[in-house]
């Protein structure tokens, strides 16, 4: 069984919190794109944590957890992670974490650019969480880097850094106009961090491949979500990879299998961090009462998120997107204050009824065209069956599966492990 966990919308819908839960069905758990430009938050029995690279099933201890050649590690920061989770009792060896030789470095230099460039566009600016992340992802694409397996061979190491380093101070020192690249900072760079993540590194293609035909049970596990993506996102405010199901064998090492399932995730509202378009919206008091019942800062950065009203229009692109034959729904329990919930069934685009997901300038001007549903103000977060909430919540939840057009198969009530229940009727 391959099962891909990913994100109907803008990211941070709650992956890690099911990949979490659902793991526990699972042998593997691989990330197969992306860096620590976003967070997933866990809280389960041995506490709460915060994993921006590590895969989430790294916090169950019969997982073995994979980081595929899709990724952009910042070696740095994996140290720190695995330091973090090690002192806090969670096991990381090289028995449950396995690194692909193929995954990119993200150098140092990708960082410092993607700040001097996020500097440079000023009131123009992306929205980066300036962690290099599009700077090593054009490097990729130029084949102009550095990849975990390139560790192990020294000589070979430093000739590409300084090829590398002199290709890159054409743009930091004669481009930019800051302080050129040193060759030996960044070796010693490599060797400080590199080293220590040298055990974890294989071929991980031909252990996949292995594993699949051993009949393990394989998950793959998404940063983001589908209006994230390089190529079907708000482009240009997406992440530098492609965010979508349908790449996560690739990402992971293994194009030649095929995903079995693909489970959506998706919130019970709207949230968004960074910049561009977001047709929904919410503002002002109504904006932070929703932020703060919720907790809408970003993981990663700490950033606080836009919020606004569910978005048909777009999770039903992001259902598309992500061929997802069921959505985990997730946070419902955080709209319990709400004496009536909007929900976006349409846009409005220069005064015409917009169902389907518009890109450019068209959804620039977008305005929601909104829906109330009775809130059902009590506490939900107790319940385990669907029969357990009231009329209103149940109305709300069949609402959004039936505008959204793909079944819910989960729905999470609260932000603990066992805080959820399986959704049949």
């Amino acid at each position: 069984m391959l099962t891909a966990i990913v994100g109907i919308n803008w990211g941070d819908e709650g992956k890690g919190r099911m990949v979490d839960l659902i793991s526990q069905e699972y042998d593997i758990v691989c990330r197969y794109q992306g860096g620590n430009n976003a967070g997933h938050t866990v809280i389960n029995d041995k506490g709460k944590f915060i994993l921006n690279l590590l895969p989430s099933g790294i916090l169950r201890d019969d997982n073995v957890n994979v980081m595929g050649n899709g990724m952009v590690i910042d070696i740095k920061h994996l140290c720190g992670e695995i330091d973090k989770l090690v002192a806090a009792g969670i096991k990381i060896t090289p028995d449950n974490l396995k690194i692909s030789d193929r995954a990119v470095i993200v150098m140092p230099y990708h960082v410092q650019l993607d700040c001097l460039e996020e500097e440079r566009l000023a009131g123009k600016k992306y929205g980066s969480t300036r962690r290099g992340i599009a700077p090593v992802y054009s490097d990729k694409y130029a084949k102009k880097i550095i990849m975990m397996g390139d560790l192990f061979d020294e000589a070979a190491l430093r000739e590409r850094v300084e090829s590398l380093v002199e290709y890159k101070n054409l743009l930091v020192n004669k481009g930019y106009g800051a302080d050129p690249i040193n060759v030996d900072e960044m070796m010693e760079y490599l060797h400080t961090y590199g080293d220590r993540l040298k055990p974890f590194v294989i071929n991980l293609s031909k252990w996949l491949n292995d594993q699949n035909k051993a009949g393990k049970k394989i998950m793959f596990e998404a940063q983001l979500g589908a209006l994230r993506d390089i190529d079907f996102g708000i482009n240009p405010y997406t992440s530098s990879s492609n965010s979508i199901a349908a790449y996560a064998p690739i990402g992971a090492g293994v194009p030649n299998l095929k995903l079995d399932k693909s489970i959506g995730i998706m919130k019970a509202y709207s949230s968004c961090v960074g910049e561009g378009p977001f047709t929904v919206e919410m503002f002002g008091d109504e904006a932070k009462a929703l932020r703060d019942a919720g907790g809408e800062y970003g993981a990663a950065t700490g950033r606080p998120r836009r919020v606004g009203a569910f978005d048909v229009v777009a999770s039903r692109y992001g259902v598309m997107c992500q061929g997802a034959d069921e959505v985990a729904l997730t946070k419902i329990d955080v709209l319990s204050y709400m004496d009536k919930i909007p929900v976006c069934v349409a846009y409005d685009v220069n005064g015409e009824r917009v169902e389907d997901f518009p890109r450019g300038r068209a959804l620039e001007i977008a305005k929601p065209i909104i829906e109330y549903l009775p809130g059902w103000k009590c506490d939900i977060s107790n319940a385990r069956k669907p029969e357990d909430l009231p009329k209103e919540a149940y109305d709300y939840i069949k609402f959004i599966e039936e505008k959204v057009g793909c079944k819910i198969s989960i729905v999470s009530v609260g932000a603990d492990r066992d805080a959820y229940m399986t959704w049949k009727e």
